[in-house]
């Protein structure tokens, strides 16, 4: 074998190949037009039964070759001619078939045309229950036994090839009949997974357009509720001011770029390649600081306290991140809805115990109308307690008594969400 022999181009296919697609092929034209392909086998099998009988070659083989040949013509039409539903009603054919082979063997003609009926056989393995198949190898073998009966010395010759025969048939229709049942189950697997796959992609796509949401209104959101409070401040201070309006200005102009700067990292993780997207880290607990002074350039005096210590091991991302966004969105309803006053302000405190942190937000404002009960919690409140959710927290919104507003949100420190 030279060298071109044992490395054969990739391009070219075996023959297992050549014959897989042939029958493919006749596999389609058969569920196309199952009638004309019926019709074709059909006439196929009676011309070489009317053959065998008009050229003699039944003589051969039969035990009486006196046989009178309209009787062998008739056998042999009646073993090809109920080919045609074969697929329909196998056992009916073979039913049908059965006083022809008792006369086949009693008269000693043994045509080989009585073969045909393991191809109904084949057929009641292939379609049929097991029952059927015993059924079906009782009509085909007593008839044969029978008749050979009359002759004991012929059976060699009567019996036990239609035996052999009716086996052969049989396992070769089981054969097929399992690798088909095997390869629909593996079709229908494959189309269950797929459409689970499709199920869940949708589900991920869904969750993930309800995170951006979340995070759009949070970021958005607050920002430009601090740049209106400084608006609205330096547009007051102006008059009697500048220098304060000044300072109004440069800080919208810093909240403003940090809201830019968070957008453009969201953003740039929708579009960009994850290995070129911003990493710039998400706030934590140690952004709550720069928040609040944030709040309090907007015009809002707020308190923050920390009681409790904090954990050796800091809470997880997720965690941290959920603690900012409830600060941060609670501070914005109160810039929002609490109402102008000289006396507003707000307070927030962060109480670390040994299982759980609690966040309490507090204001003396006027009942944030949007923000919760009565009149229904807003697209803000439900986005937290989303977030909540996910660590196996809680979250509160309601009013402490006729004026201000509470949230309160308990967040366990172990890294179990749900």
């Amino acid at each position: 074998m030279t060298n071109d022999d044992t490395h054969r181009p990739t391009g070219t296919f075996p023959l297992t190949g050549h014959i897989q697609r042939l029958l493919q092929r006749v596999r389609a034209s058969d569920r196309r037009r199952p009638l004309v392909w019926d019709g074709l086998l059909t006439t196929f099998w009676v011309l070489f039964a009317v053959i065998d009988v008009s050229s003699g070659g039944w003589r051969t083989v039969a035990v009486d070759p006196h046989v009178p040949e309209s009787l062998v013509l008739t056998m042999s039409v009646a073993f090809s001619a109920p080919l045609l539903w074969r697929r329909s009603h196998p056992l009916a054919v073979l039913v049908f078939m059965a006083p022809f082979s008792l006369a086949n063997g009693w008269t000693g003609a043994a045509i080989q045309a009585a073969l045909l009926q393991e191809i109904a056989v084949f057929h009641v393995a292939l379609r049929k229950p097991v029952r059927t198949l015993a059924w079906s190898g009782a009509i085909v073998l007593v008839p044969l036994a029978a008749s050979s009966g009359r002759s004991p010395g012929d059976w060699d010759r009567i019996f036990v090839p239609h035996l052999y025969a009716f086996v052969l048939a049989a396992l070769v229709g089981i054969v097929v009949r399992t690798r088909k049942e095997y390869t629909e189950a593996l079709v229908d697997r494959a189309d269950r997974l797929e459409r689970e796959r499709d199920q869940q992609a949708q589900l991920a796509a869904a969750a993930e357009r309800t995170r951006i949401a979340r995070e759009m209104h949070d970021i958005i959101g607050h920002n430009l509720a601090v740049i209106t409070g400084l608006a609205d401040g330096g547009a007051y201070a102006a008059a009697k001011s500048p220098e304060r309006a000044a300072q109004a200005l440069d800080a919208i102009g810093t909240t403003s770029r940090q809201a830019l700067s968070e957008l453009r990292r969201l953003l740039g993780v929708l579009r960009d390649h994850p290995d070129l997207a911003d990493r710039t880290p998400q706030p934590t607990l140690d952004d709550i600081d720069a928040l609040v002074d944030g709040v309090r350039s907007a015009g809002l005096p707020v308190r923050l306290r920390r009681r409790g210590t904090p954990p050796a091991v800091p809470p997880t991302a997720g965690r941290q991140l959920t603690v900012f966004r409830v600060v941060q969105e609670a501070l914005t309803n109160t810039l929002k809805h609490a109402g102008p006053g000289p006396a507003l302000a707000a307070e927030v405190t962060l109480t670390y115990r040994p299982t759980e942190l609690e966040v309490l937000i507090t204001d003396n404002g006027a009942p944030h109308p949007t923000a919760g009960p009565p009149d229904g919690p807003g697209q803000g409140i439900t986005g937290l307690r989303e977030r909540a959710s996910l660590y196996d927290g809680t979250l509160e919104a309601a009013r402490p008594g006729t004026t201000g507003w509470r949230v309160r949100l308990r967040l366990p420190l172990e890294d179990s969400p749900s």
